[in-house]
């Protein structure tokens, strides 16, 4: 394994490559030259054509009460629109994600919480891990999908997402670039293996059951004139500063992470978010702690060393707890769990000793403990 230079992520990761100089992370540092005054035009000529439209609904905003929707929304509501949120219903919503959610609405907005048919989301959950080891697929399906088609519904002519992750997190230049969302960024970016909702009909699950998962086609949305963007094009995105606007509004934060780095992301899921994120470490090597320690280098706000020093004080970051919740929501064993985890690790990078335990060569951390069978 390689790690970039500047930050800490591993050559592993999906949809990053390191430059001549072991950098990953060089289109991102070069946000700093981006013109935002540009974009902030841009952004107002899209919003002054849609206001034009006088729809019941000037946008969509897709919502989890998290910090980021909820600057989304903020933002949204000085520019004068008016939005309708849209939720796809997390079965593993915490207590703090419900309060963060009722304070998102109470800034003043209509909202959907859309909740899937328990029956359905429990198989496509069990089916979609075995065969891809994604945890969180079906979340993604419907989190994409729902609100796309509420829009339609309602002729609402314009849906706002939050930041591109194709650019944030690494990815192919011309949809890392884009500040619209269609069908082609969701195969590679939409953390769902490159699969619809027609991808999965079954025995057990018809297509009438996936209806909540289908993300239009093409057709479809040019017919419905309409338009994803991402407001992270043209708004800058910082995870900290979203944090702190939000905060400022009203917007808990836990007390301590319960997942990652931050303490004010990934709070709003009990066990399906902790578990998607602890298969990286099999098929990757790293975990969502890296990823958040990342962009703290990248910002400007920790240095690379103190966060090589974060990440071995941290140790083993296995997620017990949610990995028993996820285990008894799609009826598997604790046993089959680790059998399915291990055929997605990764044999490039992780090997046997000679009492059987994984490690990674060349790792990140010398002296770095083992802890995994």
């Amino acid at each position: 394994m390689k790690y970039c230079k500047k930050c800490i992520l591993p050559s592993t990761r999906p949809n990053i490559q390191l430059d001549k100089n072991g950098v990953c992370c060089e289109r991102v540092i070069q946000k700093k030259t981006i013109n935002w005054d540009e974009r902030l035009d841009s952004l107002k000529k899209i919003i002054k054509q849609i206001k034009s439209k006088n729809a019941t609904y000037d946008c969509v905003i897709p919502v989890s009460g998290g910090k980021d929707s909820t600057w989304q929304v903020l933002k949204v509501l000085e520019f004068g629109l008016k939005p309708l949120c849209v939720t796809w219903k997390t079965p593993a919503r915490t207590n703090i994600g419900a309060e963060n959610l009722e304070n998102l609405i109470s800034l003043g907005v209509d909202h959907i919480d859309f909740t899937i048919n328990p029956k359905v989301e429990k198989l496509l959950s069990k089916a979609s891990f075995i065969k891809t080891g994604i945890p969180a697929l079906p979340m993604h399906l419907a989190l994409f999908s729902i609100p796309t088609r509420i829009a339609i519904n309602y002729q609402i002519p314009l849906l706002i997402w939050g930041e591109n992750s194709a650019f944030e997190y690494g990815g192919a230049s011309e949809l890392a670039n884009t500040p619209f969302i269609n069908r082609s960024w969701l195969a590679k970016y939409g953390v769902s293996d490159n699969t619809f909702a027609e991808d999965w009909v079954s025995d057990e699950i018809s297509f009438s059951d996936l209806y909540p998962y289908s993300y239009p086609s093409d057709i479809e949305i040019e017919k419905a004139d309409l338009k994803g963007i991402f407001l992270g094009h043209y708004l800058e995105w910082n995870p900290r500063e979203t944090f702190k606007l939000a905060k400022s509004m009203g917007f808990k934060a836990a007390d301590q992470p319960l997942l990652g780095a931050y303490e004010f992301a990934d709070i709003d899921d009990d066990f399906i978010m902790p578990v998607h994120h602890w298969l990286k470490w099999y098929k990757f090597g790293f975990t969502r702690t890296w990823d958040n320690l990342s962009i703290d280098i990248r910002s400007g706000n920790i240095t690379r060393d103190e966060a090589i020093e974060k990440i071995r004080s941290l140790g083993n970051e296995r997620p017990s707890e949610a990995i028993k919740k996820y285990c008894s929501f799609i009826g598997i064993s604790d046993a089959e769990f680790e059998d399915i985890c291990n055929k997605f690790r990764d044999s490039n990078i992780w090997k046997k000793d000679n009492k059987g335990k994984y490690f990674i060569e060349n790792f990140l951390i010398d002296n770095w403990s083992w802890n995994e069978i």
